[in-house]
C-alpha cells in the first residue's frame, strides 16, 4: 500500500479517496475508522490493531492535519506493552513515514481533520 496524496479531510491510497480517518494495514485498509472519544486515541480503539493476525511492528499514528488527537500515555505504554514501536506524528508526517518504512511491517492510524 502507498499514499499518493493527504490534504485536510482525503487522502488516496493506491489510487482509491478516502474521506474519513482510517487504518492501512500492508495490504488493506480499514475505512471510516471511528474512535470512542474522536479527538483522544484510547487504548479500546486500537487493540485489534496491535494484537490481532496483522499486528505490526510499527504503528504510526498520524494526529491529523494540526496535531489535534491526542495520545494519552496510557495508550502508548499500552501498545509498546504489545512489543510494537509507536511513533505519532502529524497525519502529513505520518504518511511520509509510512511510505519511507518498508523495510517492517507497519501499520498507520490516521486522524484526516483537525
Amino acid at each position: 500500500m502507498r499514499i499518493e496524496e493527504y490534504d485536510f479531510g482525503r487522502i488516496v491510497v493506491d489510487g482509491k479517496e478516502y474521506t474519513r480517518d482510517l487504518i492501512i494495514f500492508p495490504d488493506k485498509v480499514k475505512a471510516n475508522w471511528w474512535r470512542k472519544e474522536g479527538h483522544l486515541l484510547l487504548k479500546e480503539d486500537i487493540e485489534d490493531v496491535v494484537e490481532g493476525e496483522d499486528k505490526p511492528e510499527v504503528l504510526i499514528i498520524g494526529t491529523g492535519m494540526y496535531g489535534a488527537m491526542e495520545v494519552p500515555e496510557e495508550t502508548r505504554e499500552y501498545i509498546r506493552s504489545k512489543g510494537v514501536e509507536i511513533i505519532v506524528e502529524k497525519t502529513k508526517k505520518a504518511c511520509e513515514l509510512f511510505n519511507e518504512l518498508k523495510d517492517k511491517k507497519v501499520v498507520a492510524a490516521l486522524h484526516l481533520t483537525c
